[in-house]
């Protein structure tokens, strides 16, 4: 039995991608609506990625009778689905996922979210796709309508950074910073 934890805590340089974190959201085709998160890890965080794998051997073990269900063997992790990615090969066209991993991670629950001060974030615009911080995540083995692997939850997000709004949004701030407030937009 592995003696590894299934939550992880990724590195600082992890970039929010698809975030649903204000309000939950229904999955395509319907269901309960959860939060969720993308999370872009650089390939050069080796610590994270290792932590990564570590916990999904160990979710994997946690939950060997549950990924067995009534088969007579539980089946070989690699057989299984994961939810560590590789950017560069799933994601080819678009460049915040080059030279990256990434995790879809989803929660019932409204995850925490603080800065790098540890106080709360309250106000909804500071949480957009793009954002850099680390996750805490957890992962655990789940059978379901003959679909078995390893899944992501997600537990809590720090913000550390304001990065490159992702969907080709950008924020109000950036819009209108450095612009002359003496400029006459009538003449």
């Amino acid at each position: 039995m592995s003696t590894a934890s299934t939550k992880v805590i990724t590195g600082r340089n992890t970039i929010f991608s698809y975030l649903t974190i204000n309000e939950p959201k229904a999955p395509l085709g319907g269901g309960t609506p959860k939060y969720s998160a993308s999370l872009i890890i650089p390939k050069s965080d080796k610590v994270t990625i290792n932590k990564v794998h570590a916990a999904i051997q160990a979710a994997y073990e946690e939950g060997a009778s549950k990924l067995k269900g009534n088969g007579k063997s539980v089946p070989p992790l690699s057989t299984l689905k994961t939810p560590l990615r590789d950017g560069d090969i799933e994601r080819p066209d678009d460049p915040t996922y080059k030279n990256s991993f990434f995790i879809n991670a989803n929660s019932v629950t409204k995850p925490g979210v603080v800065d790098a001060n540890l106080n709360p974030i309250i106000d909804p615009g500071e949480l957009y796709s793009g954002i850099i911080g680390r996750a805490s995540i957890n992962f655990y083995a789940f059978n379901s309508n003959g679909n078995k692997g390893i899944a992501c939850g997600l537990n809590n997000l720090q913000k550390l950074a304001d990065g490159t709004p992702l969907g080709g949004h950008s924020r109000a701030e950036d819009d209108f910073a450095g612009l002359d407030d003496d400029e006459d937009f009538l003449s």
